[in-house]
């Protein structure tokens, strides 16, 4: 094995949820708001020699740089070898390898699989069961053909209000990287893409039944193919970035599903850069205005999934070193914004 330095060093930086539909319960709706400035952008540079399989002379014409994404095991910026560019075609055609760890990481049908166990042979994982539904290739086509649109029984308000009201908390982050977590069949993926708000998007789920129809729906906007929009497989409480080195989060009707909601916020604030917002919707277990007689039954009934109050997803944040928390609430939809300080 032939070491050898890079010949170029780029960052990118510039180049499920049952989500089951609650019954609905009267609540107050709060807006507060805040603006904030993001500090100038560094991009990440390499600055050691990096181990390489020999090359071809057609490899050598590609080229080597340093990934926006970072191995999920030791989170060391991954080094890529292959065309340059952001959008999926060149990401597929892209090897990536961690220079610590030595792991490789590959596309792998149109996504990129940075998860932990990606290319293992003989283990296997199963997560918890509101994560195995959401990769059921049937739930993953019901998803977006009229699961979603249930979600306006419990307050949610409709996939382009709720993208407006995202878009305004993502204010200060434009021109930045966003990423949309358990972004499901890239419902909210495509139209942050489709904005031109962002100098690039990561669609990244778990499923990759759900990444699969992420892809058929961008295959339907040409446009798309040729944006700086990514398709990743990612765990949310292992999130493939460096510290630091993201602008923007968003998570639509998510945090429920997640197994623990509290390692992944805390993922969440670690690779959010210093102004970088967190924008999030979910089911609230109960609001203020829900009867003490209530609340104790709701709790029960909700048991299996990670519903939370609006003093929870609140406490959560701020512990999480996140600042500047503010929400919407109508009924049992939440929307909460948070800050990297």
């Amino acid at each position: 094995m032939a070491t050898a330095s890079p010949p170029s060093v780029r960052s990118l930086h510039k180049s499920f949820f049952p989500k089951s539909p609650l019954l609905p319960h009267n609540s107050h709706f709060r807006s507060p708001r805040w603006r904030s400035s993001l500090r100038s952008r560094c991009p990440i540079r390499a600055t050691s020699a990096v181990a390489l399989e020999p090359e071809s002379s057609t490899q050598r014409n590609q080229n080597m740089e340093t990934d926006l994404f970072a191995c999920p095991v030791c989170y060391q910026p991954l080094i890529r070898k292959g065309p340059p560019g952001f959008n999926l075609q060149a990401i597929y055609r892209s090897g990536f390898k961690c220079k610590k760890c030595n792991k490789s990481y590959t596309s792998k049908d149109i996504y990129l699989d940075l998860t932990v166990t990606a290319g293992l042979r003989d283990y296997t994982e199963v997560k918890p069961a509101r994560t195995e539904l959401f990769r059921s290739p049937f739930v993953s086509f019901l998803y977006e053909r009229g699961w979603r649109q249930n979600f306006n029984r419990s307050g949610f308000p409709g996939l382009d209000e709720e993208f407006k009201m995202a878009q305004e908390y993502f204010k200060p982050t434009g021109g930045g990287i966003l990423v949309d977590v358990s972004c499901g069949s890239g419902l909210f993926s495509r139209k942050f893409a489709k904005s031109g708000t962002y100098s690039g998007v990561v669609a990244l789920d778990f499923s990759e039944n759900m990444l699969r129809q992420c892809y058929n729906f961008i295959k339907q906007h040409a446009s798309l193919l040729d944006s700086n929009l990514a398709l990743v497989r990612a765990d949310v409480s292992r999130l493939p970035f460096s510290s630091s080195s993201i602008d923007a989060v968003h998570a639509g009707a998510a945090l429920h599903c997640w197994p623990s909601p509290s390692n992944a916020v805390a993922e969440i604030s670690r690779i959010l850069r210093s102004g970088g917002v967190f924008v999030g919707t979910t089911f609230l277990q109960y609001t203020s205005s829900t009867p003490w007689m209530v609340q104790p039954l709701r709790q029960r009934i909700l048991q299996n999934y990670s519903y939370l109050t609006e003093e929870e997803i609140e406490d959560l944040c701020t512990s999480c070193g996140l600042t500047n928390y503010t929400r919407k609430v109508e009924q049992s939809f939440i929307m909460f914004s948070a800050q990297k300080p």
